[in-house]
């Protein structure tokens, strides 16, 4: 089997789970969709008829004695239906407008709220650019077709199905005649779907790669300017560019021989209905108005049939946008809470990791058989050179991951027998690069607490030692919008800011990860003073490369290849151990960072 008939094969089946799928979002508005399906109808029926009158017209005008009055009713029966027409059209966009919209929110609401859901697995996988994608472009694929594109083709089955029937009224034998090619009609458009299906969801794809480097090279560009790659990302750029270019252009070359022999075969039958019928007016078999009727109601059947190759491109795109969508919504939910979860009891904030394993792929451990406790109300400080394992242990107290083998306890509990919520809530975490989002400076520290009085939040900025450069520095004090990421504050700022909106929550646990990296000297030991106290009765795990900061912790650990080599003192240490010693005298200590 090729490949091309593996996918004509498989392909299709995938599209039409997916295209049902998608038709499930549209279950809420059942009753707008139809309405909007009988008013599109409605209007459909009123363009039909105006031939038919038209028909009516002729033949009262071939007449011997045409009755005037006659005429114009006729005549005005035509332009009633026009405005009629005019009028559902109108009801018919408005709804099918609304309903668009408020299908896109659904699925973006859903889509988001499941981003939030996922764990920080599926995101160290995944690139950014991907993930917003899938957010805005292939959304609105699918918005435009659900919205719009079953109400037309509604519209189109509606006129060949009722137009086809009139026809036959008229005259079987021309309706034989004008309809010989729809078979052939039929088959060049599901050959059309099964070859287009798998080059647009390409196209969707490559323009994920777009919005990828466009996303990293924007977020990224100090960096990018710092090395003078403005020109290499552009050529990165450049070359994403040309995919989508590329893929498009095959998807053209793909309409534009598919579309224009579609629209080619009605022209076939419009011709031999030209010659048989001419024969039966010259033969007087067929009036002139029945003629001219039949002609203008096959007309009408060109349209839907010429549309039938774009409304094919159309759906076959909003599936494969669909596709990409469902792909994250049926991302598994790596951390969840478990049936019957409950709050995190109170207690004094003990932690105890028992026989616990864990990698980020399989076969693969970065931690392996650790067993260590870290009593409530003491400091623990992780070491160890890069790559030993001190942020994934720290990170598995919250469960940002979930162990592979052992179990983390906290307060006696199993972290997997509790609400995710009630834990985190618990733990004030506070990274090396905090993130700060383009909000005012008060609502970045209380987005844990959004309403924590002024007080309070003040309280934690006078802690993290923040609140001096807050309200002396910036122009609207705690009102300050910051710029996004915090890019208009110093790296000591917002680390500072990052440490209060921590604070703020009063977590019984405290996770530093290499909190004070971005500080100079000076106001790490404000920090630290300020961490010396709010640290005093909270469980804190320090990972830092500075030994004025470790000097905070009570005990040390030591990590290398992912297991604890030696607890103690930093003088216990010092005398028993070979790897602190070394990281020590040789001053590696400023060269570690968090693994």
């Amino acid at each position: 089997m090729t490949a091309e008939e593996e996918d004509s094969t498989v392909r299709p089946q995938s599209a039409g789970r997916t295209f049902v799928r998608l038709l499930v979002f549209l279950r809420p508005y059942r009753a707008s969709l139809a309405v909007s399906s009988i008013l599109a109808i409605a209007s459909q029926v009123a363009v039909i008829l105006v031939p038919i009158l038209a028909g009516f017209v002729i033949n009262e005008l071939d007449g011997d004695d045409p009755d005037t009055t006659v005429l114009m009713l006729w005549i005005g029966a035509i332009v009633a239906l026009g405005l009629v027409r005019g009028a559902l059209m109108l009801g018919r966009r408005l709804l099918s407008g609304r309903q668009a919209l408020a299908v896109e929110y659904d699925m973006r609401d859903e889509l988001y709220a499941h981003f939030l859901r996922l764990s920080f697995g599926f995101y160290d996988r995944s690139q950014t650019g991907q993930l917003m994608s899938r957010a805005t472009i292939d959304l609105q694929s699918v918005r435009f077709f659900l919205g719009y594109g079953l109400i037309f083709f509604a519209q189109h089955v509606v006129t060949i199905v009722v137009v086809s029937a009139v026809l036959f009224v008229y005259n079987w034998q021309l309706a034989l005649v004008s309809l010989a090619i729809t078979p052939a009609i039929v088959l060049i458009a599901q050959r059309y779907s099964r070859v287009s299906h798998p080059v647009l969801r390409d196209v969707q794809a490559k323009l994920a790669d777009v919005s990828t480097v466009a996303e990293e090279s924007i977020v990224g560009v100090h960096v990018v300017k710092s090395f003078s790659q403005e020109e290499r990302r552009g050529e990165q750029f450049a070359r994403a560019a040309d995919s989508v270019f590329d893929r498009t252009l095959a998807a053209n070359r793909q309409r534009a021989l598919y579309v224009p022999l579609l629209s080619f075969l009605p022209v076939i039958a419009q011709a031999a209905v030209l010659l048989v019928a001419g024969r039966m007016v010259v033969d007087g078999t067929l009036t002139r108005g029945d003629f001219f009727t039949f002609f203008l109601l096959l007309a009408m059947l060109v349209m839907p049939l010429r549309m039938l190759g774009m409304w094919v491109g159309q759906a076959q795109r909003a599936t494969a946008a669909g596709e990409r969508i469902f792909e994250v919504l049926d991302e598994p939910e790596e951390i969840s809470d478990s049936e019957g979860a409950h709050p995190l009891p109170p207690g004094p904030g003990h932690v105890r990791f028992e026989g616990v394993d864990f990698g980020y792929e399989p076969g693969r451990l970065v931690l392996e058989d650790v067993d260590l406790e870290i009593a409530a109300g003491r400091t623990l400080a992780l070491i160890g050179r890069t790559g030993s394992g001190k942020t994934t242990l720290a990170a598995l107290v919250p469960r940002f991951y979930e162990v592979t083998e052992g179990r983390v306890l906290v307060d006696g509990v199993d972290v997997r027998d509790v609400q995710r919520r009630s834990l985190r809530r618990e733990i004030g975490v506070i990274s090396q690069d905090p993130f700060l989002f383009s909000a005012s400076v008060r609502d970045n520290i209380a987005f844990g607490l959004p309403d924590a009085p002024h007080e309070a939040v003040e309280a934690a900025a006078r802690a993290a030692q923040a609140h001096d450069f807050i309200v002396d520095d910036l122009p609207q004090g705690y009102e300050t919008v910051i710029g996004e990421r915090g890019i208009t504050l110093s790296g000591g700022q917002r680390q500072r800011i990052a440490i209060a909106r921590a604070l703020l929550i009063d977590p019984r646990i405290l996770v530093l990860d290499d909190a004070t990296a971005s500080v100079d000297a000076t106001t790490e030991a404000r920090i630290r003073e300020g961490l010396r106290q709010v640290m005093r009765g909270r469980t804190t795990i320090i990972i830092a490369h500075r030994l004025s900061t470790i000097a905070l912790a009570d005990e040390i650990a030591v990590l290398e290849n992912g297991r604890i080599v030696a607890r103690g003192t930093q003088t216990e240490l010092l005398a028993e151990n070979a790897l602190f010693r070394e990281i020590h005298e040789h001053g590696l200590l400023q060269q570690v960072i968090a693994g």
